[in-house]
This record gives C-alpha cells, structure tokens and sequence, in this order.
C-alpha cells in the first residue's frame, strides 16, 4: 500500500528548502530598496583637493589654538569655548550620521552672555555622529566622531588626522 505524497517527510523537505530560498529572497528584496544607500562621490580628484581644504582649516584651528566642550544630556547641547580666549558671534555646529544622510542636521548657534553656546532638541540625539565645529566665517573647523548622549564634556581638539 503506497501512503499519500504529503505524508512522506522528504517530500516536504524537497518542497521547504527552496520555499525558504524564495522567502529570503523577497524579504532581501524588500530591505534593499527600502534603505537605499547614498551615491559614490563620482569626481574623486575634486573630492581629494576638497579634503585638503578640510585638513588645511584643521590646521588653522589648531594654529589658533580653537577648543571647545561640548556635551549632550536630556536634549540640551551645551559647547564652552576652552581654547583662545576669544569672542564668537555665531558657531556652525554640523551633525552627520555615519550611515543615514536624511538624519544630518545643522546647527548655528549664538552665545549666551557667559559666551557658552546652547541648544534644546525637542527630540533624543543618540548613537555615533560626526560633529563638526567651524566659524561663521568658515576659515577653520574642528571634528570629531563621538557617541551620544553623554553626561560628561567631550573634549574637541583639532587634528588634521580626523579632517580625512
């Protein structure tokens, strides 16, 4: 007497595998066109001469002797100028996340009268971000990669090694 197809264990291995190879594949489908990731830089001399633009207002930052504090906790940015002892009517604070572009956010702060700059996000910063400092001017900048939030001062100091 000869049982029924579905009744035999290896028919259903036959049927399982490529039925699970069918669903990784859609589910695989489905991830990679949800999350697209950004373009390569397609013109990569202008790109290199740009980096050493980068490297070269690190430099001047560190000629200037530019350092701040900055820290992060419940939402409020606080950055204290600690290097020169010098005024700054406007600092240009850029946020860049390492892998989604959309969460880039810039910021242009002002002093307060202790000469400390300060924002209130009205949503949590958290993770591994780029952040980098410069002048209104432009003429120098300062980053750093760093994890966020933390409840003490993170230390940016100039090095050209982190311009690249």
């Amino acid at each position: 007497m000869k049982d029924s197809w579905y009744r035999e264990p290896w028919a259903w291995l036959v049927f399982i595998l490529p039925f699970t190879a069918v669903v990784a594949g859609i589910t695989t489908y489905i991830i990679a066109n949800t999350n697209p990731d950004t373009l390569v830089v397609g013109d990569y001399y202008k790109k290199g001469k740009a980096i050493n633009l980068e490297v070269n207002k690190v430099k001047t930052a560190q000629k200037l002797g530019m350092r701040f504090d900055l820290q992060l906790t419940d939402n409020k940015l606080l950055i204290k100028p600690t290097g020169i002892e010098k005024k700054f009517p406007l600092l240009n604070v850029n946020f860049f996340h390492p892998t989604l572009e959309d969460h880039d956010f810039y910021l242009a702060l002002t002093p307060d009268g202790n000469g400390h700059f300060r924002h209130q996000f009205d949503h949590e910063i958290s993770g591994k971000w780029k952040v980098t400092i410069s002048s209104f001017e432009g003429n120098w900048k300062i980053q750093d990669t760093i994890g966020l939030p933390q409840s003490g001062f993170i230390a940016f100091i100039p090095d050209p090694i982190k311009a690249q």
